[in-house]
Order: structure tokens, then C-alpha cells, then sequence
């Protein structure tokens, strides 16, 4: 049987290791789930008679060595920081790999002795980036057969809570690492370009620029920018692009109830608070504003922050129990992050029977013909249950049918890479339509892109 190796087994695990199991007969498949806790391993092995579970410490060489020398293909689930030890591992030994996170600086210098050794290294298969990579390609490859240029490419992602789950005033649940919410954004200024300028929006800015959003049947959104739209624009070949622009959707109100706590300070993860164990949620959000010997922490806050109790802001702080002098922060030498990530896991995980939503947004435009001209591309898709999310699903199923494709040699382009050629898109999306992830284009009026009501 050929052996797939699969090191993590987290929250968009259980889709993946689904779909190598309802293969392996077809397909002749074996997978091997590693993980450092065996029992979380095995909770995703089901008995099946394909699938086992093992222990793996990824910082235990030999352990590591021995899972990946036994294996055809590796899939790695784990963070991204830990993917390049399996990689390195995988370039000794002979053997391609998968992986849904974003190319690494580390990840990309292993490029050349990968295509000599003849293997493929898939990276950025998951849904963002993933699926947003090879459903832009395919329309812009599309646009550029038919003889049009690329003048805008808009891209948007959001992972939320599915509209009969969304119940707090927020309109946001946790579906995925909670931490990348919290620190969204730092990091350094995003960087876009806007009808031929480069533009910069600094980080104590990012949540007051944003961008307005329809998706029939859905309803409205917002977006706010990723840090580095450029990062793309020589890899889609859209060097010669007026605008290109890529942001995270969030549904309208989001962004600037969440810039009251950039304002505050509290998503800083560069220092930590003395004996922020003991602290009460009260006590955390004192610590932010200045001392006064008669205003109430309430006052001050909306005074600083120029909040009127009627607004619907306020509201928003009130239901997540921000002022309460009971409710203890448990985390000893906690960041302001960390603190805050604690008080917003107490209010937006999902609840039983809860569901997540994906939802992407494309924005194409071309001239083709002397005429300029828009295609609106956009996806929503909804998990069934808080194992088989819409997340899961939209990460673990493209590097499934990926790491099936490298086995059977349907993929055969090596070397460290990303999903953005034909042979790889085209078969891969294709495919998620089975699985209900899809794609509904339609043609509209160039509008541009003006999000501030201002060219230039």
C-alpha cells in the first residue's frame, strides 16, 4: 500500500484524514496519523482498518526521521514554524511533501536541491492561501487566454460564524486559531497598490479603513487589508496591475468596535503584565486608562474613546463582560494579547451545534476589446458541525486531493511551489465542487477600486 504520513492531527485534520480513508481502497492508500498527544491521534483513526495513529514529537530527530523514512508522501498539519524540520527531513530521505501554510524564507532556499532530488513541495493548499490562489489563476488565466490585461485584482477572505449561529452582537465566533485574530495586522503597515499608487495603512489605522462588501443571498461585509497585498503580483504575473488588493472580510461593525482595543493597547503581545493572574477582567481594562480618584472604569473608558452609552460600541464591550471585578484572567505574566485572547475565547467559541462559514470574495478587472470589464467572483460555503467545519473542510480537502494528485503523478511540476499552475488548479477545484466549495461568477461594471471615495 502506499503510505501517507500525516504529522498533526488538529482542528482541519479530521476533514483530511476523511477523505484519505473514503480513498484508500480506491486509491490504495495507508495513513499514518503522528501527533504528540496519541490520543488525539487516535481519536481521528475510527477504527478504520487503513488508518493508525502514532506518537511523534516533531523535536524528537529520530522519531521524526523513522515516521517520514516508513512514509511515500508527508502532510504536514503542524504550525508553520515547525514545517521545516519535517522538510529537510523530507529532502534527505527522497520524499514529496504537502503543506497548507504560507512559503517560508527557510522553506523556499530548500527550492533547488528539492527539483534536483525531483520532489514536490506543495505549500499555501489550504483555503486562504489556497483555494483563493487557484480560483484567482484560473479567471485571470481565463481572462488572458481570451487576450485581456489584468488592470485589478481585489481578494477577500473571511472565516466566521454561519448567520443561524451568529448570536452575539459581535456577528463573530472563533473558527479558527484565535491568536492570528488577536494580533491581525501587526507586524508592520499594510501595503497595497490603488489605481497605480502604493499605499500604506499603519496599524493603528488598519480598522478604520474598509472596505464595503455584497454577497447575494449573504448579505454585507467588510474588509480590512492583509499587510502585504504585493506579495503576489510577480507570482500571478500581474506586475503591470493598477490595483491589487487583498483583505480579511468581516461583517459590518466588526473593525471598529475591534480598533477599541488596538486604541487601547490591548492586542500588544511585545510585553507582558506582573501578576496578570490574579487580575479581574475589571482590573485589565483599568490598567489601560488613566488614573482618576472618582470616575468609574466604565467613564473612563468611554470618555477616552469618545463611546456615548447609547452606541452600539459600548454594547459590544458590555457583552464581553469586560468590566467584571469576579471573573479572574488565570494566565500568569500574560501579554495584553494573551489577556485579551482569554476574555474573547470566554465569549466566542463555538457553542454545541454552532456552525462556521467560509466566505471569499474575487474582484477581476480587465480590458479586453478597448472595453474595460469586471468579473465578481465569490464562495460561501458551511460546516456541518464543530469537527467538520467549513475551515476544516476548506484547508484539509485541498491538501488532500493534492497529496493524492503528487502520489499518481498527476502533479509533476517539482520543487518548493504554490497551487498556481493549470495542471494543479483546474483538477483540485473541480474536485471541491463534489464537496459543495464552488464558485459563482458574474460579469458587472467596472467599478475600479475607491474604497475611501478618493482617487489618487
Amino acid at each position: 500500500m502506499r503510505k501517507i504520513l500525516v504529522i498533526g492531527a488538529g482542528k482541519s485534520t479530521a476533514v483530511l484524514i476523511k477523505y484519505f480513508q473514503d480513498k484508500s481502497v480506491s486509491e490504495n492508500l495507508h495513513i499514518t496519523i503522528g501527533d504528540i498527544s496519541l490520543d488525539v491521534a487516535k481519536k481521528l483513526v475510527k477504527n478504520h482498518k487503513n488508518t493508525k495513529a502514532i506518537l511523534l514529537d516533531v523535536f524528537d530527530d529520530a522519531s521524526r526521521e523513522h515516521a517520514i523514512k516508513d512514509a511515500d508522501i508527508v502532510v504536514s498539519m503542524l504550525p508553520a514554524r515547525f514545517h521545516i524540520e519535517v522538510a529537510k527531513d523530507c529532502l534527505r530521505l527522497g520524499k514529496s511533501m504537502v503543506t497548507a501554510s504560507y512559503v517560508s524564507d527557510e522553506m523556499q532556499e530548500l527550492d533547488e536541491e528539492v527539483r534536483k532530488k525531483g520532489l514536490v513541495f506543495m505549500n499555501e493548499i489550504g483555503v486562504d492561501p489556497g483555494i483563493d490562489h487557484m480560483s484567482a489563476m484560473q479567471v485571470i488565466d481565463r481572462i488572458r487566454s481570451q487576450g485581456g490585461k489584468m488592470i485589478l485584482f481585489e481578494s477577500f477572505t473571511g472565516g466566521l460564524v454561519a448567520p443561524e449561529s451568529d448570536t452575539n452582537l459581535w456577528n463573530y465566533k472563533f473558527t479558527w486559531n484565535p491568536r492570528n485574530v488577536v494580533i491581525a495586522g501587526q507586524g508592520g503597515a499594510a501595503e497595497f497598490l490603488q489605481e497605480g499608487s502604493r499605499k500604506y495603512i499603519p496599524y493603528h489605522k488598519l480598522f478604520r479603513r474598509t472596505e464595503f462588501l455584497e454577497i447575494n443571498e449573504y448579505g454585507r461585509f467588510e474588509a480590512y487589508a492583509n499587510r502585504n497585498s504585493l506579495k503576489y503580483q510577480k507570482l500571478y504575473g500581474l506586475e503591470d496591475v493598477n490595483t491589487l488588493y487583498r483583505g480579511t472580510m468581516r461583517r459590518v461593525g466588526f473593525s471598529r468596535a475591534w480598533n477599541t482595543f488596538v486604541q487601547l493597547g490591548m492586542t500588544d503581545d511585545e510585553y507582558t503584565i506582573s501578576n496578570s493572574e490574579e487580575m479581574s477582567y475589571r482590573d485589565f481594562t483599568n490598567c489601560f486608562l488613566a488614573y482618576s480618584p472618582t470616575d468609574s472604569v466604565e467613564l473612563k473608558l468611554r470618555h477616552y474613546l469618545k463611546i456615548d452609552q447609547d452606541d452600539i460600541m459600548w454594547d459590544k464591550l458590555l457583552e464581553l463582560d469586560l468590566f467584571n471585578p469576579n471573573k479572574k484572567v488565570g494566565i500568569s505574566n500574560g501579554t495584553p494579547a494573551q489577556i485579551l485572547q482569554k476574555i474573547l475565547m470566554d465569549n466566542w467559541s463555538l457553542d454545541e451545534g454552532d456552525k462556521d462559514m467560509i466566505v471569499m470574495y474575487h474582484k477581476f478587472g480587465y480590458e479586453l476589446n478597448g472595453k474595460r470589464k469586471q468579473i465578481d467572483a465569490t464562495m460561501v460555503t458551511i460546516g456541518e458541525d464543530q469537527v467538520y467545519t467549513a475551515m476544516a473542510r476548506t484547508v484539509g480537502l485541498p491538501v488532500a486531493i493534492a497529496t493524492v494528485r503528487i502520489l499518481n503523478k498527476q502533479i509533476t511540476r517539482t520543487g518548493v511551489q504554490i497551487p498556481i499552475h493549470k495542471e494543479v488548479y483546474d483538477p483540485i477545484l473541480k474536485e471541491l465542487e463534489d464537496f459543495d466549495i464552488r464558485f459563482n461568477e458574474h460579469e458587472c461594471t467596472y467599478m475600479g477600486y475607491n474604497p475611501d471615495g478618493v482617487k489618487g
